[in-house]
């Protein structure tokens, strides 16, 4: 159970209000993670900016594989609400999230993906330079700044226990929690 009330829309006033709003026409509601989010305005709206982000991600990556790369942050990272998301996605996709098959530019994105996690210096010389191959300088900001956002996102759901929205409930059986960080200690 989420840590933090989750605010529903009669619960919240001004620009709150118009988010709802704008979430309601845009698929319905707001999602869980949104009606915790909903508990500062400023964190809402800085949160809100990784739709942004994402926008200029599918551009150059495509859907597929800006869903694989957000899956790799999310699934490295053990955040169960991002994973059990971007499952759904790569389902509803046609993808099977467990026997994926990466072409070099998709497993360089995993890569990165998870490097960026595990180890904020692990992004080596030799890792950019093949990213080096395939996007150009901005590009590979937007990839980098949305992993940023994309760990930050897996923070806040995470920290804040935040619950699977309901259209994830039939899938938590297929979140694998990280074993990596155990493997560390």
């Amino acid at each position: 159970m989420a840590r933090l009330p989750l605010l529903e829309y009669e619960e919240v006033s001004g620009p709150l209000k118009e988010a709802y709003d704008y979430q309601i026409q845009k698929s319905g509601a707001p999602s869980n993670m949104k009606k915790v989010l909903a508990n500062s305005w400023p964190v809402y709206d800085a949160y809100m900016g990784w739709y942004t982000i994402f926008a200029r991600l599918l551009e150059i990556l495509g859907e597929r594989d800006s869903v694989i790369y957000s899956h790799a942050i999310s699934t490295t990272n053990g955040c169960l609400l991002c994973s059990l998301f971007f499952i759904y996605d790569l389902k509803a996709l046609g993808e099977d999230p467990k026997n994926l098959v990466l072409d070099e530019k998709e497993e360089l994105l995993v890569r990165l993906g998870s490097t960026i996690v595990k180890d904020l210096n692990g992004v080596d010389d030799e890792l950019f330079a093949e990213l080096k191959k395939y996007w150009n300088h901005e590009e590979i900001a937007v990839l980098v700044g949305f992993a940023g956002q994309m760990i930050a996102t897996n923070i806040f759901n995470s920290v804040l226990d935040v619950d699977p929205d309901d259209k994830f409930l039939s899938i938590v059986s297929e979140f694998e929690p990280e074993t990596w960080r155990a493997k560390n200690k």
